[in-house]
């Protein structure tokens, strides 16, 4: 089975590294970014493609691992360049946080090409994905899954199937609204919580190394608050916790990881010591 990437950032270059180290023939990859791109084809002897049309072409299965429902929806339907010309019988396992409705888009998209699509939402972080104990939540037709549940065992410790498109989406924005409101949370009060684990060392010494951005923290946290918005549900600790993450965002914090929401709260800290949240 030939094996395609498109977006190897943190996350999307790990796992090609996992399935490389699992003896499937990874064969192309793609990033906007086109130095990741080379580098990581130099490292896993495939092509960096120039255009998603090329990962299609080359790939049985095609990973997407993309920023947000705008990068989304140009790789499925972008003009002149995108993954459905040719995709006839093709899989895309599509593993980006985006809004529910975008995956279902997605699904629709593919079937009029003659494709198939499955959302793969993943409930951990860079170690896990390049050791392949990956937490997968997927969402889609069951035909699908069963299809890509043999390589997607490969690249996680646990993989569920939730149900039809945009229903493993849902699961996973309250997932990171709550790890979210979690971290928040612990940067104003320091109080016991699995997050004091992962978050509150790297608090206390300013290591703000980036695992998972503000900038992801806003975006996912404004997926959950508008699937409530939509329920007519007042969240106002995910509001509260939206807002203090786009703040990073406006004061050139958001590519710190996101427990550099301290630096918002902590006395002493850059321009923002004393500011009260």
């Amino acid at each position: 089975m030939n094996v395609g990437f498109v977006g190897v950032g943190r996350m999307g270059a790990n796992m090609a590294r996992r399935l490389r180290d699992r003896k499937f023939n990874v064969t192309a990859v793609y990033d906007t970014n086109r130095k990741a791109a080379t580098d990581l084809a130099a490292e896993l002897g495939c092509a960096a493609a120039q255009d998603l049309s090329q990962v299609t072409a080359e790939s049985d299965m095609i990973f997407t691992v993309v920023t947000d429902d705008n990068a989304m929806r140009q790789i499925f339907s972008g003009s002149g360049d995108n993954l459905l010309k040719n995709a006839r019988g093709k899989l895309f396992i599509n593993c980006a946080t985006i809004s529910p409705q975008v995956h279902v888009d997605a699904e629709k998209l593919a079937e009029k090409a003659g494709a198939e699509s499955l959302e793969a939402c993943m409930a951990s972080s860079i170690t896990q994905a390049r050791e392949g104990k990956l937490y997968l939540m997927c969402g889609g037709a069951e035909a699908a899954f069963r299809k890509a549940e043999p390589i997607l065992k490969e690249l996680a410790a646990s993989v569920r199937f939730i149900g039809k498109a945009g229903e493993a989406a849902k699961v996973k924005a309250l997932v990171n609204m709550v790890m979210n409101i979690n971290t928040a949370g612990l940067a104003e009060t320091g109080a016991n919580s699995r997050v004091l684990q992962t978050d509150g060392e790297d608090m206390q010494n300013r290591d703000h190394s980036c695992f998972f951005s503000a900038a992801h923290a806003a975006k996912d946290s404004g997926i959950a608050y508008e699937l409530a918005r939509q329920l007519g549900l007042e969240l106002p600790l995910s509001r509260a916790t939206k807002e203090q993450y786009e703040r990073m965002i406006a004061e050139g914090l958001g590519e710190l990881d996101k427990s550099g929401i301290a630096e918002l709260t902590f006395k002493d800290r850059h321009k923002h010591s004393g500011d009260r949240v």
